[in-house]
This record gives C-alpha cells, sequence and structure tokens, in this order.
C-alpha cells in the first residue's frame, strides 16, 4: 500500500475530512483539501517533515504511513522474494494450509524478525483472548515499536536523568 493510501486509511479511520487534516498539518484552508487529495492519490509524495506532522495528526508513527509499495499481487510477491533474501523467510505447508516461516538459524537478522512476529502473535494472542482491546491492538501495531513491551529497544537517557543518576549514586561509589 503506497503512503497516499495509507493516509487515507488512516484519514478515514480517524473521521477526518481531507481539509481538516490538511489545516491540522500547516495547509492554508482554502487549498487544504486540495493539498491533501495529491498526497492521497500519489500525485505528490510527501518528504519527511510532512510525513511527520501527518502521522503526528493521524496519531500513528511515521512508520505506519511509509510502508513498501504492495498496490498489486505482484508488488506483495516482490517484498515477499524480498523477504526471504534478506530475512531467510520461507514458504511451507503445514496441515493443508500454506504458512509462512522464519527461521532463526538463518542468521541474526532472520532471528531478529523472528523476535518481532513473536511480540506480533502474542499481542494477536491478547486480542483473540480479549485481554487487550482492539483500540489498544490497534495502537500497539500503528505506533510499533514504541510499545512493544516483549524486546529491550535501546534508548540513551536524557542528560538530565543522567546527571540525577549520578547524584544519587555518587555516595555509592566512595
Amino acid at each position: 500500500m503506497a503512503i497516499g493510501e495509507r493516509i487515507h486509511f488512516f484519514r478515514i479511520l480517524r473521521g477526518m475530512t481531507q481539509k481538516y487534516l490538511g489545516t491540522a498539518v500547516g495547509f492554508p484552508a482554502r487549498s487544504a483539501d486540495v493539498r491533501l487529495a495529491q498526497y492521497e492519490t500519489g500525485t505528490r509524495k510527501p518528504k519527511a517533515e510532512l510525513t511527520a506532522a501527518l502521522a503526528q495528526a493521524l496519531d500513528v508513527s511515521p512508520h505506519a504511513l511509509d510502508v513498501p509499495d504492495i498496490d498489486s499481487y505482484v508488488g506483495l510477491m516482490h517484498t515477499l522474494f524480498t523477504l526471504e533474501d534478506i530475512y531467510g523467510l520461507t514458504v511451507s505447508e503445514t496441515n493443508g494450509e500454506v504458512c509462512l516461516k522464519v527461521s532463526k538459524d538463518k542468521g541474526k537478522d532472520a532471528a531478529e524478525l523472528l523476535k518481532m512476529l513473536c511480540a506480533w502473535k502474542e499481542q494477536a494472542d491478547k486480542l483473540s483472548s480479549e485481554e487487550i482491546s482492539r483500540e489498544e491492538y490497534d495502537r500497539w501495531r500503528y505506533y510499533y515499536p514504541q510499545f512493544d513491551t516483549t524486546q529491550l529497544w535501546a534508548k540513551v537517557p536524557s542528560q538530565e536523568m543522567s546527571d540525577a543518576l549520578a547524584e544519587a549514586f555518587k555516595d555509592h561509589l566512595k
């Protein structure tokens, strides 16, 4: 799905008009709907700064908007072939159903992808068992990896926090 279609998808999901979203990201009111329509139809492609503003207005991660172009079945298949090349994705059959599989033995990238897919399955299972709501599940997906608690994502502490920790433990170091 191209970025324009993702913008359209989330705009409709949030109940926004093109004019509303366009003005929310700073377009003049008189042309906001026309400008946004250009992005949604693919006539124009937003630069990173505008993509970030659209994502913020739509309450999603910029990554949720800028996904690979899978508008056709052929494009989708080539995306899957690329995943095979890079991450060791394989296709197999289990109990008469076609399945996609990632083997952690295919290397570091495959192991990382497998962890991410396991995190996704965990959230899908929680949704299925009603431990989380559809809204919580969608929030997890649309902001991934921000709300992923299954993996440790490196975060650099702010200088203020670093100074506070250093001060708190200063006496313990003596």
